[in-house]
């Protein structure tokens, strides 16, 4: 069993990264996440891996569409803005179901924004800005140690579902340094050998491509990417519940602010207010079916984010009708401390009792 120790959530994520066979690293420098392509630049020469810092973002992701094709472990890492830039490319990824794992360490937007801390990219990530039908799965840590088990995480689901997967993190989280433990990774390795282009030698000649001028065809490969997005919804939702058992209240949040948002249920319970917190881990697929359980027995719903409430729509599809939903944010700066959430919560409790 290893020993833990201290590690900045980038490096964390570069470390799991090699620990789980990534063998191919595209990405160009940005920050807050530059120290991810700056460790493997030394780490996968050493190793004999296939490592580039590319002339654009846009070159990056397209090596990595190159490279996963082949069945190589592909990653790239990028900020917000640079993610942007990368948005047709996944769109490819997704329709030649191309497993290839894309960092977000986000940075506050839009635009080019700066490098405050900032949860603004939940929509870039879970809807996606590139074209036609088409879902990434995206994971969200909230601490060091979720970088490297999402990573691991992420890894195998690109390549069990054949489909990109984004660790969206945020500023802080890849420049905070924490104990963490650099565990063996967990899951088996995916059979690839019956799609990778690694030469026709001994088997009938295959490719992989977007281009399909037969609408037949095109249709239905759209409607079995579909498929398996069912498949991913059924089987891959992840999330954490803290004090949800029997609360009066439940905060929403997501990454590293959920961890303040814990801070503040302790807080509500010690004052006499049972307060939960549910976090999702993976915003695609969004748990709606444990939301919507919760909130038939939960009469107020917070959703607390920095941003300008982004994950709200997906709070509002799951909760419905059943219980109050109200949001406390705000887009970019010194994250939401502790007492901002609780001035603000206290006002929506006060509301919502003197309503009834």
């Amino acid at each position: 069993m290893s020993e833990k120790e201290l590690l900045k959530g980038n490096i964390a994520i570069a470390k799991a990264a090699l620990n789980c066979g990534c063998t191919c690293y595209f990405g160009y420098p940005i920050t807050p996440q530059t120290e991810i392509g700056e460790y493997l630049s030394q780490k996968m020469q050493e190793k004999n891996l296939a490592y580039v810092c590319a002339e654009s973002e846009i070159a990056a992701i397209n090596m990595a569409l190159g490279a996963a094709s082949t069945g190589a472990k592909v990653m790239t890492s990028s900020s917000s803005c640079a993610v942007s830039l990368m948005q047709e490319a996944i769109s490819y990824a997704c329709s030649d179901e191309l497993p290839i794992v894309v960092v977000n360490v986000m940075r506050a937007g839009p635009g080019q924004g700066y490098i405050f801390p900032s949860q603004g990219d939940y929509n870039q990530a879970t809807i996606g800005g590139g074209n036609g039908d088409y879902h990434t799965i995206v994971l969200s840590p909230s601490n060091v140690q979720e970088c490297i088990d999402l990573t691991y995480k992420a890894f195998h689901l690109a390549q069990k579902y054949r489909n990109p997967v984004i660790l969206l993190a945020d500023g802080l989280l890849g420049q905070m340094a924490e104990p963490a433990e650099l565990t063996e990774n967990p899951y088996p390795q995916i059979d690839n050998s019956s799609w990778r282009l690694d030469g026709a030698n001994s088997r009938p000649s295959r490719n992989i491509h977007s281009l399909e001028p037969n609408q037949t065809k095109l249709n239905q490969h759209i409607i079995n990417l579909y498929k398996k997005y069912e498949l991913i919804e059924q089987n891959e939702c992840d999330y954490e519940e803290y004090l949800c058992q029997d609360a009066q209240v439940i905060f929403v949040a997501f990454g590293s602010l959920s961890r303040h948002v814990k801070s503040v249920c302790n807080h509500y319970r010690k004052n006499g207010i049972k307060a939960g917190l549910f976090r999702p881990k993976s915003l695609y697929p969004f748990p709606y079916k444990k939301l919507n359980e919760l909130s038939r027995k939960t009469p107020i719903f917070i959703d607390v984010e920095m941003n300008m409430g982004q994950m709200l729509k997906d709070i509002r599809l799951a909760i419905l009708s059943n219980a109050k939903i109200s949001f406390i944010g705000k887009p970019t700066g010194n994250w939401l401390r502790e007492e901002e959430i609780i001035n603000a919560a206290d006002n929506i409790i006060k509301e919502y009792y003197a309503s009834i």
